[in-house]
């Protein structure tokens, strides 16, 4: 090595020479796509933790911060991500906010994108989630593809022709696929897959038959969503490589697809491969197949953990008016529209029960209040109906809730609903669980996304949040499921901060079916 880059393989002599006793040496790792923001960590306690597990570079889609505080958020992770060695790519997002229905902190057009395009670090646009627009010929949707010849989808069960249709538009990816024939489908039509392992996004063994030597150039690993407890328990695209291998791949194109794979898609051709010419990004490990990475190495450089740093973090006032009880009622009764939450999944189900109001919660049933606050305006909250969240007791609320990161919450009772949010407008953003007099919180200063602490602090809180919500009877990884309750692009039906959306009618719709 010399300068940061690979000079050649053979046999050198170096100035300064390591003795690795017989371990294997790997590229760096490379994730597909990320949102560095759902880690709930800020951007260099997120690299620090990364690093660790041997990814080098990441594809990062500031879509979260960007819905909150705009072209800023934007700026911010731009900067931040010069203060570590990881590098951080950037796609810019593409629907801010995800759909025209949506009202978050921010618009961005075409023009607000176009100032950053030629930025260092900035390489495409992220995840095209606006389908309907991409379809109907959405003139500002059209004049953002235009800027850049990277295009990233976000698709869920598209197929036929509207599936080619997307792609003729210009997309060339999707992360989006939970089924084997969706997964098959997009590939067989020219798009490159990003098999997706997250905190509750758990593709990887559904998709992974559709790897084999002819397919793993269009195949790699995306994160997308995942909180730093799995981060620090679980690890990262080393976790993905260790899954992929006990589900039966050839190490090689596990390797593949965690390296070459997603460099390629990218047109990064400075790294993927230990090759004359291409960076010193590389891990060191025991063994492949196991892949407990040893020793990281950036640029040629031992990566040594540098310590926490206090993080800046951009202002992201929450104006949210905390609820009444009585402003969150369910009145009515008949068949209502019931989220279904689906396990391993973010895609819900449309549920329908018979329901009387009064009786909300239904316990034993697991009907339980989804509830969404606006935080941005003070316009008040949306009532909805949620199956499958688990708890026999008390209220978890958040300011992290996709994409428009009003504040989310389900509870049991309407007096700990209200207090869990309450307690997330009082931190001026972060996550909660409420029972009676017992709160287990921690706090997200930056822009109500990410937290200030050190990141094993934040473990430890979230570890805390946890056992909190598991002793009222929760669904493991809640606060991931909380945050999607509101995703208004993932079908079937969600809630938002003006109640019901049906995504595949694309329209608000009453709790109670006509």
């Amino acid at each position: 090595m010399k300068d940061g880059y690979v000079v050649g393989l053979g046999d050198y002599q170096g100035r300064r020479e390591y003795d690795l006793s017989g371990a294997f040496v790997v590229p760096g790792l490379i994730d597909a796509h990320v949102h560095i923001e759902s880690s709930l960590l800020a951007p260099a306690e997120y690299a620090r933790l990364v690093l660790a597990h041997g990814t080098t570079t990441v594809i990062a889609d500031p879509h979260e911060i960007a819905n909150v505080c705009g072209a800023p958020g934007i700026e911010y992770l731009l900067a931040e991500g010069m203060e570590t060695p990881l590098d951080i790519l950037v796609m810019l997002p593409s629907c801010v906010p995800a759909t025209p229905l949506d009202a978050g902190g921010a618009v961005l057009a075409a023009a607000d994108l176009a100032r950053f395009r030629g930025r260092e670090g900035v390489i495409g646009l992220a995840e095209v989630m606006n389908v309907p627009g991409v379809l109907a010929g959405d003139e500002d949707l059209r004049a953002k593809m235009d800027l850049f010849e990277v295009i990233d989808g976000h698709a869920p069960f598209l197929s036929g022709k509207d599936l080619n249709a997307y792609i003729y538009a210009g997309v060339q990816s999707d992360h989006e696929c939970t089924t084997f024939a969706e997964a098959r489908e997009k590939l067989l039509r020219g798009m490159y897959i990003m098999i997706r392992e997250g905190s509750t996004e758990h593709n990887l063994r559904d998709l992974l038959p559709l790897v084999n030597a002819c397919t793993a150039p269009r195949c790699c690993f995306a994160t997308d969503d995942r909180h730093a407890d799995m981060l620090a328990g679980e690890g990262h695209i080393d976790d993905c490589v260790r899954k992929a291998v006990a589900c039966g791949l050839e190490v090689e194109q596990a390797l593949r697809m965690a390296t070459l794979s997603a460099a390629g898609r990218f047109g990064l051709h400075d790294r993927g491969a230990l090759a004359p010419g291409r960076l010193a990004d590389f891990c060191v490990v025991e063994d492949p197949g196991r892949f407990k990475v040893l020793r990281t190495f950036k640029r040629g450089v031992e990566v040594a953990d540098a310590g926490y740093r206090q993080p800046a973090c951009p202002a992201a006032p929450l104006h949210a008016r905390v609820p009444e009880p009585r402003d969150i009622r369910v009145a009515g009764r008949g068949e209502a529209r019931v989220i279904g939450i689906v396990p391993g999944q973010i895609a819900t189900r449309d549920l329908r029960y018979s329901v009387d109001g009064a009786d909300i919660p239904d316990v034993g049933r697991d009907i339980l209040k989804a509830v969404v606050t606006d935080r941005y305006r003070a316009s008040g909250s949306g009532v909805g109906l949620v199956h499958g969240f688990g708890l026999q007791e008390g209220a978890l609320a958040g300011s992290v809730s996709h994409d428009s990161h009003n504040i989310v919450a389900v509870g049991v009772g309407d007096a700990d609903i209200v207090r869990a949010v309450g307690e997330v407008v009082r931190l001026g953003g972060g996550l909660a669980v409420v029972s009676g007099d017992d709160v287990t919180a921690l706090p997200l200063e930056c822009a109500g996304l990410m937290s200030a602490l050190p990141h094993d602090e934040v473990v430890r809180r979230l570890m805390a949040l946890e056992e909190h919500a598991r002793r009222l009877g929760a669904i493991e990884n809640p606060f991931m499921y909380l945050s999607f309750l509101a995703l208004t692009v993932i079908p079937e039906v969600r809630v938002t901060e003006r109640g019901v959306f049906d995504v595949g009618a694309f329209s608000d719709v009453p709790l109670f079916c006509e």
